[in-house]
């Protein structure tokens, strides 16, 4: 901050010699004035990332005005976001990379074969919903392992999804399942490890059922986060990210440094979305544009 306030007090070759030429145009470009009723500044993006938002961490703030705010940063996406929220995203000009709006929450998943008929169901009559919404995504949970085995939770989740998969085809829609911790936020979730993920990928055996890899949850499982991207990046269909330890700004208070972990993202040839999933601790919406500059690699 004190930095920031003696550049602000500075113009021309005195502001140069201190800061050099790139760091003082970015300066200068980060201090653009607001756009009208948002407290946002206009941002050029790099355009190699797709840039989305998770609508909970930013559930305070109304929809719309979330929205005006985002196309305003450069993001394209709100996601986690239901058939309702959809007709607002799109007035906008938005996209939801990552809708919600179908199956039984985290807990209960597809590793409990008993929930099948009513999980298979619930997507079936969302999927013409998302098409028609000009939508090819829809997340999904394993759920909790409740004494399960890894290799039957597997077994589990590779039958009801397969009974989807030929829906999911038709109306041209990609599942796709996170991974979370069972560490800190999410005890006795089933899908916390990335191997375990490929796992159920390969016994799906569809390109219309991919994993979410959530950046914060697998640093607390797994770490070796950009090693484990380049390895199993064909079976990542979407991106969340997070400050760790907290899940707050992902910025240099916490053990994360996404810039190289974005450039390895982009280096695999992902076309999808990263989005942004950290609950802010400071001003939301400036918080949010400074983690979206840091991942514009």
């Amino acid at each position: 901050m004190i930095r920031r306030t003696a550049l602000k007090t500075l113009t021309g070759s005195a502001a140069l010699s201190l800061v050099g030429t790139e760091t003082f145009a970015q300066f200068m470009k980060e201090s653009e004035p607001a756009a009208p009723g948002t407290g946002v500044a206009p941002t050029l993006l790099k355009g190699r990332i797709n840039h989305s938002v998770c609508r909970w961490c930013y559930s305070k703030i109304p929809l719309e005005d979330l929205a005006k705010a985002a196309k305003e940063i450069g993001i394209k996406s709100i996601e986690l976001t239901g058939p309702d929220e959809w007709p607002i995203l799109k007035k906008y000009g938005l996209t939801s990379a990552l809708p919600q709006g179908a199956g039984k929450g985290i807990e209960n998943g597809f590793n409990d074969p008993k929930l099948h008929d009513e999980l298979v169901a619930s997507y079936e009559a969302i999927f013409p919903k998302l098409k028609d919404a000009g939508l090819n995504t829809i997340i999904c949970f394993s759920g909790n392992r409740r004494g399960m085995s890894d290799a039957d939770g597997i077994a589990n989740c590779a039958k009801g999804l397969k009974r989807l998969m030929p829906s999911a085809e038709k109306y041209g829609i990609t599942m796709i399942m996170e991974l979370l911790n069972s560490k800190v936020n999410h005890k006795d979730y089933m899908c916390d490890h990335t191997a375990w993920g490929v796992e159920l990928c390969k016994a799906v055996g569809s390109d219309n059922f991919k994993l979410l890899y959530d950046i914060y949850h697998m640093q607390i499982m797994e770490g070796d986060i950009i090693r484990t991207i380049r390895e199993n990046s064909k079976y990542i269909g979407h991106y969340h990210t997070g400050g760790n330890p907290g899940r707050n700004e992902i910025d240099d208070t916490q053990e994360i440094y996404y810039p190289a972990v974005m450039k390895a993202i982009v280096d695999t040839g992902f076309k999808g979305y990263v989005a942004q999933e950290f609950i802010p601790k400071r001003d939301p919406l400036v918080s949010l544009k400074e983690a979206v500059l840091l991942c514009d690699v």
